[in-house]
């Protein structure tokens, strides 16, 4: 007997509701939910009856923890290069599909949000964050790239906070979302179920979600921008250590100190690759940036640190992985170089809204 696919699609009157619905994995991302996803949201733009789509979880803390690992793991083992290279194609074709679908798209998110779950919510019309919202990019931490759109829209932050959380991969909460523009409005979870309702019954959605938003407060980054600012716009990983190790006595001196720790338990190569994303990413527009990632996911996918990082934390459940290189000062810069620039077999192909949606 298959596994369940883990999501379901429903239409309640006016609405299509998406309920990612895989507790016992986090609401982990695989090939075939992604290809659900679009063929959905394929469906449903031309569709007539249709006002906009409301997407949920069934876990009470996790909206989705991001691409399945576990399955990524196995298709490691198993020497599936191909195979996670589909993975990463429907990912990625799936951020363009929501990127092109005009009708309102209403992700509730009051839980982590990581990696792929930012991906599925993040570039449709509307965002919503509830008290519990945790958003992270960890995959530099797994061996692999701040990817599905992160080249677009974190070096679209203010400041150089998106270098911060690319190159970190820290948690922030609602305040800092809303601060940043990664959500679009603040609104506890108990109002959720009003979202729902009014979007089936075709109540126009901004007024709605205008008047149901709350001041999310200051946020955790505030104190630390002018700090982080100075020492994540340095043009490489190396500049960014020196300034961390070299932040005097006050009040970065522990920030500092704590965030180069965090940094030099990452791969290196997958640091040095995230900097050029930042460092390239304004740039692009999303097609390109999509193309780009996809291109650095089929180079990265036969590295070491890709399996080593991904088996770590899947089966040696949370062990420090062993990086190839070990340190940054290790990188080879001109190969970081080639793999932005090195076509791949197949490249990420990117349709138009009216080939998309026919």
């Amino acid at each position: 007997m298959s596994e369940p696919l883990g999501i379901t699609f429903e239409e309640h009157d006016r609405a299509g509701v998406v309920t990612l619905d895989r507790p016992a994995r986090l609401n982990a991302l695989t090939r075939e939910m992604f290809e659900a996803l679009s063929a959905n949201y394929r469906r449903w733009e031309p569709a007539a009856q249709i006002y906009g789509v409301v997407m949920e979880s069934t876990h009470p803390k996790v909206f989705c923890s991001g691409g399945d690992l576990k399955v990524l793991n196995q298709l490691n083992h198993d020497g599936a290069v191909d195979e996670i290279r589909e993975f990463y194609r429907s990912a990625y074709t799936h951020v363009w599909v929501l990127e092109k679908f005009i009708r309102p798209n209403v992700p509730l998110i009051n839980g982590l949000a990581f990696g792929g779950g930012i991906g599925i919510s993040l570039l449709g019309t509307h965002c919503i964050a509830g008290e519990g919202y945790r958003f992270a990019m960890p995959q530099v931490g797994i061996g692999f790239l701040p990817d599905i759109g992160g080249t677009y829209f974190l070096p679209r932050l203010d400041g150089w906070v998106g270098t911060y959380l690319a190159l970190t991969g820290a948690e922030i909460g609602p305040a800092d979302a809303h601060r940043l523009r990664l959500v679009t409005h603040y609104i506890p979870s108990p109002y959720f179920d009003v979202i729902k309702t009014s979007l089936a019954d075709n109540h126009p959605i901004d007024r709605l979600l205008d008047g149901l938003h709350q001041d999310p407060g200051e946020g955790e980054l505030v104190r630390l921008t002018p700090a982080l600012n100075r020492i994540f716009s340095a043009s490489t990983v190396e500049e960014i250590l020196e300034r961390l190790d070299a932040e005097p006595e006050g009040p970065y001196e522990t920030w500092a100190k704590e965030t180069a720790a965090t940094l030099r338990q990452k791969s290196p190569t997958s640091l040095k690759i995230a900097l050029q994303q930042m460092l390239r990413g304004k740039a692009l527009s999303l097609a390109e940036a999509l193309q780009l990632e996809f291109r650095l996911a089929s180079h990265l996918v036969t590295t070491p640190d890709f399996k080593e990082g991904i088996d770590a934390k899947i089966a040696g459940k949370g062990r420090a992985p062993k990086w190839t290189p070990e340190t940054v000062a290790d990188v080879d810069d001109s190969r970081i170089a080639s793999l932005f620039e090195t076509p791949v077999d197949g490249e990420l192909e990117l349709n138009e809204p009216k080939q998309i949606f026919q």
